[in-house]
């Protein structure tokens, strides 16, 4: 099969949704270190501990009554400082369950109504979010805005989506790795950036306003530049542009019959429980050093952009030229490592070296998978089911930092991270002995040109 678009066109395209997606990951990557300090903030402001303190029912004193109901489930006593563990892992998990709601609703819609539509109706539902955060100076509008960013983000699976559409067989991994890059990029900026920005006062009753005002303004440029600049990549609506006789001909015939490999389900199954686990350490990583370590919101920014610029190195350098199997199971088995490592660490050098494992996995996993789902998927039903690959994914990710920080706080670092490590075990023989490698994902060597024309072909 030809390419979908001319070199020109797939080259303006993919800077146009490299650019867009790397300001819109650096502003959502802002809040990640913010997360201790922002609930802390909120709970001395409408629930302090102070027993002088007039007491007040606001949503956010109710949501602590009811952890202390749950706190009180437990065996032993636990310390009144983990509620902040607990309530960032609720948050979350709320913001990625509406994730996993939208995610295939949105994927349907880029289906039918074109890939451009469905991002800048994305991107209103980002703005909104992030201007109530902006003027969040309750926890009540703050848990408004995670809820509409998790209603409306939709960005990262079209992109996809986009990438695929303009991409052979045998250039979608690298394609996919360079979206990839785009994460990496900016989990090595934003965090700390984010950091920094929160340290700037300029609204005292809402000491996050600079971060989230910037924020906003990086939203917005990424709105207008993706207006001005992106094009309509779907084919049934770019093929139907064509005058000739023949283009038309060729748009109503029907599609060739897609050579499947692997079943969406076992995608889909690999996807959810690798987030499961993965998204659990992701989010208490922040909380563990500053419980072990006593880390700062700037000391865990740079923690989180040295995991960025290791998995930049890594995008850049080896993911893009790896078959996106082989680049799922050496992040899983990473992943492994990476939990091992983090059960018993007590030096800072031990929690780096974790952080290495954590980046390998970051600048692979779901790279590789998003390409694998995309050779299952023909060019009609792509945006369907990426965002269901999505929303399992975000399931995963949803219920693993509750269930993740909820082991942490009722048995202990060790035992979070060794059952963290047992189902990766789970996840790693599903992607060893489950998946297979589709014919069209393996670059043919150079100069073996009968090979070359049949992944054409494929």
């Amino acid at each position: 099969m030809a390419p979908p678009v001319d070199a020109a066109t797939r080259k303006r395209v993919l800077r146009v949704v490299f650019v867009s997606l790397l300001l819109d990951l650096i502003s959502f990557t802002f809040i990640l270190p913010l997360f201790p300090k922002l609930l802390e903030f909120y709970r001395n402001v409408e629930a302090p501990a102070d027993d002088a303190a007039l007491p007040t029912k606001t949503l956010l004193s109710s949501v602590l009554g009811y952890l202390n109901a749950y706190k009180a489930a437990f065996a032993r006593p636990i310390d009144s400082r983990y509620d902040i563990v607990l309530l960032g892992g609720a948050l979350g998990s709320l913001f990625s369950l509406l994730q996993a709601i939208a995610s295939p609703i949105i994927g349907r819609l880029s289906d039918k109504y074109g890939r451009r539509t469905a991002l800048l109706a994305s991107m209103a539902g980002n703005i909104l979010s992030v201007l109530l955060w902006v003027v969040a100076v309750d926890f009540r509008t703050f848990l408004a805005s995670r809820i509409v960013g998790g209603l409306s983000e939709g960005n990262v699976q079209i992109a996809i989506a986009i990438a695929t559409d303009i991409s052979d067989t045998n250039s979608r991994g690298s394609t996919m790795a360079l979206i990839g890059a785009c994460f990496s990029i900016a989990f090595t900026f934003g965090p700390a950036l984010g950091a920094w920005l929160s340290t700037i006062a300029t609204v005292a009753a809402n000491p996050f306003a600079t971060a989230a005002g910037v924020s906003l303004f990086l939203i917005v440029t990424e709105t207008v530049y993706l207006y001005f600049c992106l094009p309509e990549t779907l084919p049934s609506l770019t093929k139907t542009d064509t005058t000739s006789a023949a283009s038309t001909k060729e748009t109503t015939a029907p599609p060739a019959p897609l050579q499947k490999t692997n079943s969406h389900f076992l995608l889909n199954l690999v996807h959810m429980t690798f987030l499961l686990f993965f998204s659990g350490m992701e989010f208490s990583l922040p909380f563990m050093t500053y419980d072990l370590f006593q880390y700062t919101s700037a000391k865990n920014g740079r923690l989180l952009g040295f995991v960025g610029l290791v998995a930049s190195i890594l995008q850049g350098g080896v993911t893009r030229r790896l078959p996106p199997l082989l680049s799922v199971r050496i992040g899983v088995l990473s992943c492994l490592v990476a939990f091992v490592l983090l059960a018993r660490i007590s030096t800072v050098s031990g929690l780096y070296l974790a952080a290495t494992g954590l980046a390998t996995t970051s600048a692979t996993v779901v790279t590789g998978l998003n390409a694998l789902s995309s050779f299952e998927a023909g060019e009609r039903e792509r945006g369907g089911k990426l965002g269901t690959l999505r929303s399992w994914g975000q399931l995963g990710r949803g219920l693993g930092p509750v269930l993740f920080t909820s082991v942490y706080w009722w048995a202990g670092r060790e035992a979070a991270y060794a059952m963290g490590a047992l189902g990766l075990v789970g996840v790693s023989s599903l992607v060893l002995f489950g998946l297979k490698t589709p014919p069209g994902s393996v670059k043919p060597k150079a100069g073996s040109t009968a090979v070359t024309g049949e992944k054409k072909e494929l």
